[in-house]
């Protein structure tokens, strides 16, 4: 899967592979994935809690720290439509200068995302500071202020005083997203933005997001195992499993017609409020050690369909009809 695979990218990527050198041995968290974000749109990433959602989304501008390694693969950033920067090529001076500037993220717990020993306003305007936006902290008061009533923070004079403790966990997630907003942000990478919140105060913030993004002409890149999310959001959707990609398909296409077992079985797994159901459906065996993965295709020892060949060798994205693309060879054979 290559570049020309979007029209208008504002980022790429390519044969992504990502180990975790640990003392149990070598986990190969992220094996061969590969796709692009269109300018403007919201992609989500879906999948199991530990299928590598998070970790493709910080190797996007290297955030791997060790044991982590990215082996190899192509991560291509388009700031203006013709202009491309390979992330891989870059310093970290260079990198510094995009991440946390035009590639910002909101991570999945603002409790630990937002530093105990500071305000809110410092922490806003230390952003700025960082990126050349200010020269002295107390010049970007005004600035966080602005942003805080962005996101909808009441009273934000006396808010940008106060520290992260003092704030419930959905203004500390509205203060994060005041901060990934502070500079100049093309793409926003939304990790998981309500895991920790109430069912309303979920609500508030995907519309706050979705209404942000409209506002500013803004990319997202959502993260997510909510496929209410997927389906109320999202305009096109990856599916991950054991650190793959195993289908992308526009998300009403996904919904209406899933083709990898895994999706299948991923959205039978969710509850419908408007059938009468006496046992929910769930996927038969249990994710693979990523240290010892199976060979060929990782979900082969969990699917119904299972060949010998799912066994010997993984299989390729296939296209399947208008942007639906499949990893099984159920459709490869075809």
């Amino acid at each position: 899967m290559k570049a020309n695979r979007c029209r208008n990218p504002i980022i790429v990527v390519d044969d992504l592979y990502v180990n975790f050198y640990t003392y149990a041995g070598v986990v190969k968290a992220i094996d061969g994935v590969s796709f692009c974000i269109e300018r403007g749109e919201t992609y989500c990433l879906v999948g199991e809690t530990g299928c590598g959602k998070s970790v493709t989304s910080r190797a996007l501008t290297r955030l791997i720290l060790p044991p982590g390694k990215i082996e190899r693969g192509r991560i291509l950033y388009y700031p203006e439509p013709g202009k491309v920067v390979d992330i891989m090529k870059l310093s970290e001076e260079e990198l510094r200068m995009i991440r946390g500037d035009e590639i910002t993220y909101i991570f999945q717990d603002p409790g630990t995302a937002l530093d105990p020993l500071y305000t809110i306003g410092y922490q806003i305007s230390e952003t700025m500071l960082v990126h050349g936006y200010i020269n002295k902290i107390r010049k970007g008061v005004s600035r966080a202020i602005q942003l805080l009533k962005e996101t909808l923070i009441p009273d934000p004079e006396q808010r940008i005083k106060s520290y992260p403790h003092e704030l419930s966990g959905g203004m500390k997630q509205r203060a994060v997203i005041a901060t990934s907003l502070a500079n100049r942000p093309r793409l926003i990478i939304a990790d998981e933005p309500t895991t920790a919140l109430d069912a309303t105060v979920q609500a508030q913030i995907m519309e706050l997001l979705r209404n942000l993004k409209k506002k500013r002409g803004l990319t997202i890149l959502l993260i997510t195992h909510n496929m209410g999310l997927v389906a109320e959001m999202c305009d096109r959707v990856g599916v991950m499993y054991a650190g793959q990609l195993v289908e992308e398909a526009p998300t009403e296409e996904l919904f209406r017609n899933p083709l990898h077992p895994y999706t299948r079985a991923l959205l039978r797994a969710v509850p419908n409020p408007l059938r009468r159901i006496e046992k929910l459906e769930s996927i038969p065996g249990t994710v693979p050690n990523l240290i010892y993965p199976p060979a060929g295709c990782r979900f082969h020892p969990r699917c119904a369909h299972v060949m010998d060949t799912c066994k010997r060798q993984k299989p390729e994205l296939t296209r399947i009809g208008n942007k639906h693309y499949v990893s099984c060879w159920l459709y490869s054979r075809r």
